[in-house]
C-alpha cells in the first residue's frame, strides 16, 4: 500500500517574527502544525555563537579559528563563512561583574562592529547578570536601532528595561528566557505584552540541557508550550522558541575531558560536537524554531538534517 501521510489540524498558529533587515532578513515561526509535520514551507534557523571571552572555549576552536578569536568582528565573519548560519549570535561574556567587567561602551562598540562584519540577522546576548544586561542590552538596542537584532534574553529581573528599549523604544525582538516551566514561560510573555510589547515581536528561550543531563524536561516543556499554542490556541504560547544549546553542549564531561583523561572516549573536539549535534537534533524537532551551535560543523549537520526532515 502506498504511504499517505496524514497531517494533525489545529486552531492555534505559531507567531511569525522577523530578525535582521533587507534581504538578509528571516521570519522565524508561522507553522500551523508540530513541526515537520506540515508543508507552510517555514523551517528552523541555524546559528552560529561566537563570544568576546573565549578563555573557557576547547581548545579545537583556537585551531579553527586561529587569531581571529580575539577579533569578535573578524571572529564573525570566520564563523558565518565557516558554518553557512542563517543568523549569529554574540555572547557578550567579557560584561560579566564577577568575571571581566568590561564596560557597556566597549561592549556595544564590539556589537556594532560585529553587526557590521557580517551581512546575516545578529542575537546580542548578555553576561547572564540581570542587572548588568538591563544596562547593556538597553544600550546595544540603541546603538543597533533600525537593524532588527535580538536582545537575548530577558528574564523577570530585567524585562521592563529590556522589554521597553528593545521592543518599544528602538524597535528590535526581545527574546524572555525562563527556566524549563511552562508556566514561567507564559507569564514572562504575557507580562512583555502587558508591558506593550508586541507579539510579534517576542521570542522564547524555554532553556535548555545538554542531551542526557536532564533533556527530558526541556523535550517535555517544548511539548507543553507547543501543544498549548497549536492545539489550545493560547496566544500567549504561540510565540516561536529560540534555543542556544552550545554552553550546555560544551561544558558537559563528554565534551571537556581530555584524550589523556578518557582515551577510550576517542577525540575531544569529536565528541564536543556530537554532543551539541545530538542536543541540537532533538530540540529542533522537539518544537524550536531557532537552534544555536557553536562548532561550524555541527551548524553544517542540522542545517543537513532540517533539509532532510523538509524533503
Amino acid at each position: 500500500m502506498p504511504y499517505k501521510k496524514t497531517e494533525l489540524k489545529f486552531s492555534g498558529k505559531t507567531n511569525v517574527c522577523e530578525i535582521g533587515v533587507g534581504d538578509a532578513a528571516i521570519s522565524i515561526g508561522g507553522e500551523k502544525t508540530l513541526l515537520f509535520l506540515g508543508d507552510e514551507g517555514f523551517k528552523p534557523a541555524v546559528g552560529i555563537a561566537i563570544t568576546d571571552s573565549t578563555e573557557d572555549w576547547s581548545d579545537c576552536f583556537t585551531t579553527i579559528y586561529g587569531a581571529d578569536l580575539k577579533n569578535p568582528a573578524a571572529f564573525a565573519k570566520a564563523a558565518v563563512a565557516k558554518s553557512g548560519a542563517d543568523f549569529l549570535l554574540l555572547n557578550l561574556a567579557s560584561a560579566d561583574p564577577n568575571g571581566a567587567d568590561n564596560s557597556v561602551a566597549n561592549c556595544v562598540a564590539t556589537a556594532v562592529a560585529v553587526e557590521a562584519a557580517i551581512s546575516i540577522p545578529l542575537v546580542i546576548e548578555g553576561c547572564k547578570n540581570a542587572e548588568k544586561d538591563a544596562k547593556l542590552l538597553e544600550e546595544v538596542a540603541k546603538a543597533l536601532e533600525g537593524k532588527n537584532v535580538v536582545l537575548f534574553s530577558a528574564v523577570e529581573d530585567n524585562y521592563k528595561t529590556i522589554g521597553a528599549a528593545g521592543g518599544m523604544a528602538y524597535g528590535q525582538k526581545v527574546c524572555a528566557e525562563s527556566a524549563v516551566d511552562i508556566n514561567l514561560a507564559k507569564q514572562l510573555n504575557i507580562l512583555l505584552t502587558q508591558l506593550g510589547v508586541k507579539s510579534k515581536d517576542i521570542l522564547m528561550d524555554v532553556g535548555s540541557a545538554a542531551a542526557g543531563y536532564g533533556f527530558e524536561y526541556v523535550a517535555s516543556t517544548m511539548d507543553r508550550i507547543r501543544l498549548a499554542g497549536l492545539g489550545q490556541n493560547d496566544e500567549s504560547l504561540q510565540i516561536p522558541i529560540m534555543t542556544n544549546v552550545s554552553n550546555d553542549s560544551w561544558g558537559v564531561k563528554e565534551a571537556v575531558a581530555p584524550v589523556e583523561d578518557a582515551p577510550e572516549w576517542g577525540d575531544q573536539e569529536a565528541r564536543g560536537i556530537g554532543m551539541e549535534i545530538s542536543t541540537a537534533a532533538a530540540c529542533v524537532v522537539g518544537g524550536s524554531n531557532a537552534i544555536i551551535v557553536r562548532h561550524p560543523e555541527s551548524a553544517k549537520t542540522i542545517k543537513s538534517l532540517i533539509a532532510g526532515l523538509i524533503g
